[in-house]
Parts: C-alpha cells; sequence; structure tokens
C-alpha cells in the first residue's frame, strides 16, 4: 500500500504566528494543561499517559507513563523532582526536534508543564542544542511569555502548583544527548555518562531524582490529555501508537519532514519521499540515523516499528532517531564509512578505553583505505576492532558504561559486510580520493 501522511504534530507548526501565546491560546493550547490541574491529580495523568501506550520518540521506546511512575509520590521539599528534557539533537541525518522548536514552541511547553506536573518536579531543564540559538530565542521567548500569563512559576493558574522552566544550551557534544551525560552537563561538570545504577529516578541531576523525556515525545502528551488515551490507542498500530516524524533525506527527490502512523515500509516511505531521484537506482539506506546499521534493497520491505527490529524482531538495525538517509548507485560505502567514522570519532568523551582508543584505530583505518595508502588485512583488521568494541552478533553491549561504542561499531560492521567487495577492493588497489585531503595543521613549537 502507498504510504500516507497523519500530521497530527506538524500540522499545528503550519498555523501562521503559532509561536506567540495569543494565536497558540486562540487555538487550544494549554487547555490540556488547565483540564490536568483542575480535575486530574499527578498520578490520573501519568496513569492515563500509560493507558495511551506512548513511548519514547527519542530512540529508545521505552513507556512514557512507566518512567513517570518510577519518580517519588511524596517528594521531599528539601529534594525536589526535576524534570530534564532532552533537545539536544545531535544524531546525524535528524532535524525534527529544531523543526518543533522553532515553529511551535507552546505546543512543546504545554507538554513539559504538563510532565512535570504528572511527575511533581519543581524545576524542567530544557536541554538544547546550543548551535539551535533560533530555537532557543524562540524558546525562551515563549517562556517569558508563560511567566506573564501565569502560566509558569508559582501558583500556575491560581493553584498551589508552581513549576520553573529553564533552557540550558549544550555545548555541541553529541554524548550529552545520553541521559545521565546531560545531567552531568547541566550540573556544570564535563558531559561523561554515570554508570547505572542508581538510576535517574532515584539519583539524577543534582543528586534529585529526575525524569528523562524527548522533546518529541513530549509534543504528544497535551493531546492524549485533551483526547484521552483510548483515543491514542487507535492511532495506528495499538502495539506502537500515535505517529512518528521521519526524517527523510540523501538521494530522494523531495527530502523533509513525513509524519506517519507506524504502520509503513520503509521501501514505502522511501517512495513518500518521491523515491530515489531520476536516473538511478538504490543502493543502500540507513534507516534511524548513523548510529543504526545500514539496510540494502532487498530489506526495505520492513515495517518502520521497533518490533522489525532487533532484538525484537530479525532485522538487525533499528528505527533509532526516524531519520532515513538514503543513498543511490552514485554513493561510495569507504567514504561513508569514513565520513561515519570522523564524527564518531570526534564525539567520543573519552572516557573509556573501547571508545577513545577504538575509534582512533578505525578511523585510521578507513583513512588509509580513502586515501590509498592502505596495508594488507587493513579490513579484516578494522573489522575485529569494531566487534571487540561491540558484537552485534551477541546484542553485546556492556564493554563501556553508554551505548557510544555500538553507535559506531554496530553500523560500520554491518556496512563492512555488506559491501565487503568496497572495502576489499579499496585495500587491494587504492583509488584516487574524490576529495583533497586537508592540508596538516602547523605545529607549534
Amino acid at each position: 500500500m502507498a504510504a500516507g501522511q497523519n500530521r497530527m504534530i506538524l500540522s499545528q507548526c503550519e498555523t501562521r504566528g503559532i509561536e506567540r501565546l495569543d494565536v497558540a491560546r486562540q487555538h487550544g493550547y494549554y487547555r490540556a494543561l488547565e483540564k490536568a490541574l483542575a480535575t486530574m491529580t499527578p498520578d490520573q495523568v501519568t496513569d492515563e499517559v500509560t493507558k495511551s501506550g506512548l513511548q519514547g520518540r527519542g530512540g529508545a521506546w521505552f513507556g512514557t507513563g512507566m518512567k513517570w511512575s518510577f519518580m517519588p509520590k511524596q517528594p521531599d521539599p528539601k529534594r525536589p523532582s526535576y524534570l530534564c528534557v532532552n533537545a539536544d539533537e545531535s544524531e546525524p541525518g535528524t532535524c525534527k526536534d529544531r523543526f518543533l522548536i522553532e515553529h511551535n514552541p507552546h505546543l512543546l511547553l504545554e507538554g513539559v508543564l504538563i510532565a512535570s506536573y504528572a511527575i511533581r518536579a519543581r524545576v524542567a531543564y530544557i536541554y538544547i542544542r546550543g548551535e539551535m540559538w533560533e530555537g532557543m530565542e524562540k524558546l525562551d521567548r515563549a517562556i517569558r511569555e508563560l511567566y506573564s500569563a501565569k502560566l509558569c512559576g508559582q501558583h500556575i493558574l491560581g493553584t498551589d502548583v508552581s513549576i520553573d522552566i529553564v533552557t540550558h544550551p549544550g555545548a555541541g557534544a553529541y554524548i550529552c544527548g545520553e541521559e545521565t551525560a546531560l545531567m552531568e552537563s547541566i550540573e556544570g561538570e564535563r558531559g561523561y555518562p554515570r554508570p547505572k545504577p542508581p538510576f535517574p529516578a532515584a539519583y539524577g541531576a543534582f543528586g534529585h531524582p529526575t525524569t528523562i523525556n524527548n522533546i518529541g515525545t513530549l509534543a504528544y502528551v497535551p493531546w492524549i490529555i485533551a483526547n484521552g488515551a483510548e483515543a491514542f490507542k487507535k492511532i495506528g498500530d495499538p502495539a506502537y501508537p500515535g505517529t512518528l516524524i521521519y526524517q527523510i533525506t540523501g538521494h530522494v527527490r523531495k527530502p523533509g519532514l513525513y509524519e506517519c502512523e507506524l504502520v509503513y515500509t520503509l521501501r514505502e516511505l522511501i517512495e513518500l519521499a518521491g523515491g530515489v531521484r531520476e536516473g538511478h537506482t538504490l543502493k543502500a539506506v540507513i534507516p534511524g540515523g548513523t548510529s543504526m546499521p545500514v539496510l540494502t534493497p532487498d530489506e526495505l520491505d520492513v515495517v518502520m516499528a521497533p518490533a522489525s527490529f532487533m532484538p525484537r524482531g530479525p532485522v538487525k538495525s533499528g528505527v533509532g532517531s526516524a531519520a532515513i538517509i538514503v543513498f543511490d548507485d552514485t554513493a561510495d560505502m569507504v567514504d561513508v564509512a569514513l565520513n561515519i567514522m570522523s564524527f564518531y570519532r570526534h564525539e567520543s568523551c573519552g572516557q573509556c578505553t573501547p571508545c577513545r582508543e577504538g575509534s582512533k584505530w578505525v578511523w585510521d583505518i578507513f583513512d588509509r583505505l580513502d586515501h590509498r595508502g592502505a596495508r594488507t588485512g587493513d579490513v579484516g583488521i578494522a573489522e575485529k576492532v569494531l566487534v571487540d568494541v561491540g558484537d552485534i552478533d551477541t546484542f553485546e553491549f556492556n564493554k563501556t558504561i553508554c551505548l557510544f561504542g555500538c553507535s559506531f561499531s554496530w553500523p560500520l560492521t554491518v556496512m563492512i559486510r555488506k559491501f565487503r567487495s568496497e572495502f576489499e577492493n579499496a585495500e587491494r588497489e587504492g583509488r584516487p580520493s574524490p576529495l583533497p585531503r586537508p592540508a596538516p595543521l602547523p605545529v607549534i613549537p
């Protein structure tokens, strides 16, 4: 069947002036917040979101209501609870969070306030990628409007509920998209992931009970509270209700954001974006950002929902951030691998030896392959190092504190295996690089 959109979130971004509070309220914004504060207890809000089946849109697909339920029911006044909102959109290929922030900040802020009420949070920290300065300015402007309208701060809407919202710009570190590194950064520390346990609900930001939600998840919360859990459950696949914003880029005719129910195959979604550009054939697809293993054309008839991918399903890849990157027959997979590895080598926090050393070793090999300096056996060595960092065959991810190692080892292991001939040809024959190598940096005595 042909894929079709259900733009329940994106359509709300198309109203002229919707980023202003007066226009947003004319279109019904903050009525869900009023309903929650006036007629529902925090536990009832959590139960409604749990019944809706809403799952985290950041890539983990953990039940949102269940995550909220882990928070203390009787917060300690000396140790208040916090909500941390992950808007540190760093995965290559992703762009939906930036779009939502810049076009409809009040949709997100209403979700933040309802979530904060549900988990009894006193402060919500929105951790936003530092390069997204335009979106951060719009978000800060919208928050100031909320304070002026008594929709935020002390005694919201005349109730005894008080919630402050604070934006915290990141410094462009990919690792701070990991929830514990995000909290470390908010605290003013270096963005190092923390070992777990303790989990954030017990010991989070500043040592306080904390819930971390992706901003794309919270965008659905006002709709659920306004329309009810059962109405949300009826949208799309009951196992994964609601919609998902897919970001389709690369060699397609109509790259962009597409919001669909989670019932369509990857092939159908690519056709929705116009298919591969004219005169070329499809070669490979990364289904969920560069941390997800690549798929070949014969693997695209798989529904783009978590159940289709490992460990649940047979395909060794994942929905991830739903950033679909399409490659046609002009793509050189050795170049693609070097491009990906250059990113991960730069973004390693350096805390764990497998990532710190492994990312550099693999990058060195790919750089040699790409620039006619390969040594005999380089491809096999690269694959061995990648498996040592994280073995995709055994679903092994406990060699490092966080999943960063798997974020580059799994996809690049699969890329070598599926396109081995290209890597071996680069090792055996060498070839001119399509781009000149950068000049070496000057040596400073």
